[in-house]
């Protein structure tokens, strides 16, 4: 227990650690719609961004991204590949096709290990491309790649602009969360599956 205890310190899980700091060199305040059909990746993800002061958006499947993505108007989408109904590069392309939605930058993310992977994020038009399980560095490496580059601008917010009420965590299931995203068994499964 007393390694454990160790560790824990060590990384930092305590409400002022190193990870309740934003980060610099990227934006604050961007709306970012995260796409996963699995809970933990939302919860994983919403943290991360959250505590590093954006707004944090969450569609359980293609079609509410979709829908959200229209309303909302996000700085950002994480969007996952593998779900079910509408998969990944579907809303891709109908993000891409909409007037409205057309330049929210994109960045894709799979547990999924086929390399095609990439080929069709970059033909499909995503902006970077993200594999399962990602950590903190991986995520913010993507923000600030993408805001270096002048893709990722944060647009001012009026007054009439408020961010819809999510279901909050209390503090106890906020402070469970993992702070690494892992694959999705789907996105494993669906790997090994596929011949090589």
């Amino acid at each position: 227990m007393a390694g454990f205890e160790l560790i824990r310190r060590f990384f930092g899980n305590e409400p002022g650690d190193r990870r309740a700091v934003p980060r610099s060199g990227v934006p604050k305040g961007a709306w970012v719609l995260v796409v996963d059909d699995s809970a933990t990746i939302r919860a994983v993800l919403g943290k991360m961004l959250s505590q590093d002061g954006h707004v944090v958006l969450k569609a359980p499947d293609g079609e509410t991204a979709i829908e959200m993505a229209r309303k909302e108007k996000p700085d950002l989408i994480f969007l996952d590949i593998v779900m079910p109904g509408m998969n990944g590069f579907a809303v891709l392309r109908a993000l891409r096709r909409d007037p409205q939605t057309h330049d929210i930058p994109i960045v894709m993310i799979s547990g999924n290990l086929q390399a095609t992977e990439q080929f069709y994020v970059q033909r499909f038009g995503a902006d970077d491309f993200m594999k399962k399980p990602f950590g903190r560095g991986e995520v913010f490496a993507r923000i600030q790649h993408l805001t270096q580059s002048g893709r990722l601008v944060v647009r001012e917010r009026t007054a009439e602009d408020v961010a819809p009420a999510m279901p909050e965590h209390t503090e106890a299931e906020h402070a469970a969360i993992p702070d690494i995203a892992m694959p999705d068994p789907l996105d494993l499964a669906a790997s090994s599956a596929e011949p090589s």
